[in-house]
């Protein structure tokens, strides 16, 4: 049996492990627990997902020491055109040149990479890999987790980061809201002829957005985005069969040329879409991050910008709770981080849902309406500052770790 430690984490991905380090820099320590192996996980083709690192979430990556890592990876998100089919009345948010870029696109793959190296050299982090929890119990003086290769691993407070479909949650009855889409995201990345520009482009149909996610230029010059292609679960058969050449073709078609040529340079993965928010993601001893506590909708590119801010309320108010010498499964300080995180994933993921709603109203009149609103939107000076702000994660009561000056 290992020691004891202050947080058993159950699910070591990218939330779950940058809560990991982040406990870690404010002098907490964890048994980080996940079924796959490390080396399974940053395999070449395993994940052909990207991620758009918010302002907040980048200044976090910073704060728990992944910056030097993590810098020559990035594309920065320069802009983002928001666009219904193409047509005219589009919106484009580009930041002042004092205020810096809308986030930065990373491959998932080179997060996890120095998430894993990072964790590897932190002594206040054991992580048990290739293994699956058997039991869990919540005591009162302590969690305790029976794992598959008949080890045990205790602490003070258990974490639930296994995503979506988080055995945790179900255990502890944390019952969640939750809806399909009748959607099914494709995810591939394209070389074009164009430069992006650092843009990013969000292109709403009735059937689906099409996502463009500006990544870094490959070695040999090659200009490269991220695709996130969503279209309704009744053509999936469909979408996912055709040869890839067809498919390039569907996909150049709604792009009207903006990148020139295109070609796949990635891979092709589907899964499907759905909503779930938990209305309490705390229990005796226990707390969900990340997916397990909501999931929602990609279009806004905010699911895992949501999960790092509850890491960084979590490591806070457990920091500032031990410092007072409380104990990190203290009723109080997880009434604390579940009253701070409630109203922040509530109104992102209810804002998320609607605009899923708004642009898969088919039809011209509402496209027109649509359009006219964003007409206005793009006039409108502090509407736009208001919007861009949302999507660099630096509106709201943030986590110490999120904003650019901590420690």
């Amino acid at each position: 049996m290992s020691q004891r430690r202050d947080l058993v984490i159950l699910g070591g991905g990218l939330v779950g492990m940058t809560l990991a380090l982040a406990a870690a820099r404010q002098g907490i320590t964890s048994h980080v627990v996940d079924k796959a192996r490390p080396e399974d996980l940053t395999a070449e083709g395993i994940d052909g997902r990207a991620s758009a690192i918010s302002t907040a979430s980048w200044n976090l990556f910073c704060n728990i020491g992944l910056e030097e890592r993590l810098a020559p990876l990035g594309c920065p998100i320069e802009a983002i055109a928001v666009t219904d089919q193409m047509r005219p009345g589009r919106i484009d948010f580009r930041p002042q040149p004092h205020e810096g870029t809308l986030g930065r696109m990373y491959a998932n793959r080179d997060i996890r990479l120095a998430l894993f190296e990072a964790a590897a050299a932190e002594p206040a982090i054991h992580w048990a890999s290739g293994v699956e929890p058997v039991s869990r119990e919540r005591g009162e003086h302590g969690v305790r987790v029976m794992l598959s290769d008949g080890r045990a691993v205790e602490g003070s407070l258990l974490v639930g980061a296994e995503g979506r479909q988080s055995p945790t949650r179900v255990e502890a009855g944390l019952n969640s809201a939750r809806w399909d889409y009748s959607h099914r995201a494709m995810v591939t990345a394209i070389t074009h002829e164009q430069p992006h520009q650092g843009v990013a482009w969000e292109i709403f149909f009735p059937a689906g957005p099409l996502a463009l996610l500006p990544l870094l230029d490959l070695p040999d010059g090659r200009h490269r985005s991220a695709v996130v292609w969503t279209f309704a679960e009744k053509d999936a058969a469909g979408v996912i069969a055709m040869p890839d050449a067809v498919f390039l073709g569907e996909m150049a078609a709604r792009m009207q040329g903006i990148f020139g040529a295109i070609e796949l340079a990635a891979p092709r993965m589907s899964y499907p879409l759905n909503f779930h928010h938990a209305a309490r993601i705390v229990e005796h001893r226990l707390a969900l991050v990340g997916d397990a506590a909501h999931g929602m909708h990609p279009i806004a590119g905010q699911g895992l910008n949501l999960g790092l801010r509850d890491v960084g309320a979590l490591a806070q108010v457990l920091a500032e709770g031990m410092r007072l010498g409380l104990d990190p499964g203290d009723a109080q300080l997880l009434a604390r981080y579940e009253r701070w995180r409630s109203v922040d994933s509530l109104t992102v993921m209810a804002a998320t849902d609607a605009l899923v709603r708004l642009f898969g109203i088919p039809g011209r009149l509402p496209s027109l309406v649509r359009r006219l609103g964003m007409g206005a939107v793009q006039r409108s000076g502090w509407l736009k500052k208001f919007f861009m702000e949302e999507a660099r994660g630096m509106s709201g009561a943030l986590p110490d770790l999120l904003r650019s000056e901590a420690a």
